[in-house]
C-alpha cells in the first residue's frame, strides 16, 4: 500500500532529522515565497537542519498533509513535532520563541550524542 509506505518514509525522515523543513524547492532554488521565507528564518536560527523538497518527492507532497493534518507547505518539524508553516515560524521567530526552541533542542541533542 502506497499510503503505508509513504507514511513510514515520512516517519523515518522526521525521526532521523532533529530539525526538518519540508519545503517547495531547495534553499538554493526555492520555488515558493513562503518556503523561501521559512528557510531564511530557520537559517538565522541555525545551520543544523535538513530539508526535503516536496516538489521532487510527489508521494511526500501528497501524503504529508494527511500525515501531519497540516494542509500547506512549508512544514517545520522540530524534535519529531510539527511546529507549523510560514506564519507560525514567523510569529515564533518574532517573539524569540523559535530561537529558544532550536537552541534548547540542539543543546539537548548534543548532550544525548556525547559518549
Amino acid at each position: 500500500m502506497l499510503i503505508d509506505k509513504t507514511f513510514k518514509k515520512i516517519q523515518k525522515q522526521i525521526e532521523k532529522n532533529i530539525i526538518l523543513l519540508y519545503m517547495k524547492g531547495s534553499p538554493k532554488l526555492p520555488m515558493c515565497g513562503f518556503s523561501f521565507k521559512a528557510f531564511q528564518i530557520l537559517q538565522q536560527c541555525t545551520k543544523n537542519f535538513s530539508y526535503i523538497d516536496v516538489l521532487e518527492n510527489k508521494d511526500i507532497r501528497i501524503m504529508l498533509p494527511k500525515f501531519s493534518n497540516w494542509p500547506t507547505f512549508p512544514q517545520l518539524w522540530i524534535n519529531k513535532k510539527l511546529i507549523g508553516g510560514c506564519d507560525t515560524i514567523t510569529e515564533m521567530f518574532n517573539c524569540n520563541e523559535l530561537q529558544i526552541l532550536i537552541k534548547n533542542t540542539l543543546k539537548k541533542e548534543n548532550k544525548n550524542t556525547i559518549c
